[in-house]
């Protein structure tokens, strides 16, 4: 079992709505629960097999309770079918944390972190100011949940702690990339892994997409008492939330889409666009730094700083840095470690400290990103489920091919679009092509015919989710409009813009549709 950056930097990444590092606030990067220090696996959620109907679930009431549950919240549990085309075959457990409102509730807003694999519980739990401000709280019943797979619902379980060490931070015994034999390390490795999954986690495995998480949403939504669904997806979570409105139009209240993933593009044009996206964003932080930072680890222009980036990652792939616990940072994990804190300007400061850190050889803020990108606490335990859940996802909500004439054809294309991230976001078809269930979803546009009016929110420099995507996905739905922050980061509700705020309070509140983009900053 090697280590394979087919896991989940060649896929994209997609994961955090608001991303803080030093702050305490990750969203699918979230600390450690109370009374769980360590984080690390706790026991799951096992599918059950039930002969219940579909009518049986939707007509379920939910027994909420304070205890076992975080002070100031109530928590939940549903019961949703294994599959949804056969809701007889078993049945699976989906987790809910609320927050009341303050005052006479509208109803209850459903919030989505991303990822896949973000934990929507931990986001409301751990994150609440973060997740919504005063003006939602006070009108709306707040509610996170788990989605299938995904943390305390049935979860997917692949590896033990040792085990994931191993495969997000192990060093590949080959590193000519493209190569007949790093290929054939890296098959070995996603086909262990994928086994692994389908070992611990059992036949729900093959219901852990995106179609079948939209109808425990609209589950959701019935036994929480609406009669239209009030969202708030991020990033990620936007996928959901049209998926959604393309299997339900008629049950679409009022949807929130920030940070936009475009339904219609494929698996390459996913790691290509989201390689530039990072690609900007890393100069973006490169022009700050050299302009305004006295400290600047770099020197020179933007073009020489990116050269120096390119041969940092080089560098540490021919002599790794060794960490204080004995780990070997190379380039894949450098890369995460800098893909971590582009998701938001405010964390620009630390990646600089980051780089001169490396610069010195010393690997402990690089690990120290690395870690809260992958949710492993100092300990060396795992406090959640997110690379297991992400690439059961994806590996069934995308179509995958792991030729190798044309993989390398698209690898020369990524990576000359992005000459720094672009090499290490190629090849990415190896994991999901050698997953046990291979049928993936083919993408389309999602139109959503007959929806009540859909906000999507679009920031101009966000890294992960470009705004292209924003424009493509609101002008696809045939009820959606955008709202554009003019900035850089990750997503942009909550995230500083009192314009940004204004319009999606005003629309989750009231129902009031801008008459023009608002083009906020």
């Amino acid at each position: 079992m090697k280590n394979t950056r087919t896991r989940r930097l060649a896929m994209a990444v997609l994961a955090a709505a608001v991303v803080v590092p030093l702050s305490g606030c990750f969203t699918a990067f979230i600390p450690p629960k109370d009374g769980d220090a360590d984080g690390g696996h706790t026991s799951k959620p096992q599918p059950t097999t039930t002969g219940t109907s579909a009518d049986e679930f939707y007509a379920q009431e939910l027994d909420w309770s304070s205890d076992d549950c975080p002070s100031g919240f109530e928590c939940a549990t549903a019961r949703a079918p294994m599959n949804w085309d056969d809701p007889e075959a078993g049945e699976i457990e989906l987790a809910l944390i609320r927050k009341e409102a303050k005052g006479d509730p509208i109803g209850s807003l459903l919030v989505n972190p991303g990822g896949p694999g973000g934990s929507g519980y931990d986001f409301v739990a751990e994150s609440l100011d973060y997740a919504v401000d005063t003006e939602l709280k006070d009108n709306f019943d707040i509610v996170g949940f788990d989605p299938r797979g995904v943390g305390r619902s049935t979860a997917v379980t692949c590896y033990d702690d040792e085990q994931m060490d191993e495969y997000l931070y192990g060093l590949p015994k080959n590193t000519d990339v493209g190569s007949e034999e790093w290929i054939d390390e890296m098959t070995t490795s996603a086909t262990d892994f994928g086994q692994a999954c389908l070992d611990n986690t059992g036949p729900m495995l093959e219901f852990v997409n995106t179609v079948q998480s939209a109808k425990d949403l609209d589950l959701l939504r019935a036994v929480l008492g609406d009669d239209e669904l009030y969202y708030l997806g991020y990033s990620y979570g936007t996928f959901l939330g049209a998926t959604y409105a393309k299997l339900f139009p008629d049950k679409v209240g009022r949807l929130v889409l920030d940070g936009a993933l475009d339904p219609s593009v494929s698996n390459f044009e996913v790691s290509k666009t989201q390689a530039v996206g990072f690609e900007d964003a890393l100069s973006a932080f490169l022009e700050d730094c050299i302009d305004n930072n006295s400290e600047c680890a770099f020197t020179g222009s933007v073009d020489d700083a990116r050269e120096t980036v390119i041969d940092l990652l080089d560098s540490v792939d021919k002599s790794p840095i060794k960490g204080d616990d004995g780990r070997m940072l190379g380039s894949s994990t450098l890369l995460t470690a800098i893909i971590m804190p582009l998701y938001s300007p405010n964390s620009w400061d630390y990646l600089n400290q980051m780089f001169a850190d490396v610069m010195k050889g010393n690997s402990d803020y690089a690990f120290f990103f690395a870690d809260q990108y992958n949710g492993r606490t100092e300990s060396g335990k795992y406090k959640d489920n997110q690379t297991e859940a992400f690439m059961a996802y994806n590996c069934l909500d995308y179509t995958y091919d792991d030729d190798p004439e044309s993989m390398a054809k698209e690898a020369k294309e990524i990576e000359k679009a992005a000459p720094v991230f672009g090499k290490f976001m190629t090849y990415g078809d190896i994991g999901c092509a050698n997953w046990p269930f291979t049928d993936g979803a083919d993408r389309e546009e999602i139109h959503a015919e007959g929806a009540d009016p859909i906000m999507v929110v679009g920031t101009t420099g966000d890294p992960a989710t470009p705004y292209e995507w924003a424009e493509s996905l609101a002008e696809q739905l045939d009820s959606g409009f955008l709202v554009t922050y003019e900035g850089e980061g990750h997503t942009a509700y909550n995230k500083g813009s009192q314009c940004v705020n204004d319009v999606v309070d005003e629309y989750l509140i009231k129902g009031t549709v801008p008459d023009d983009d608002p083009q906020c900053s």
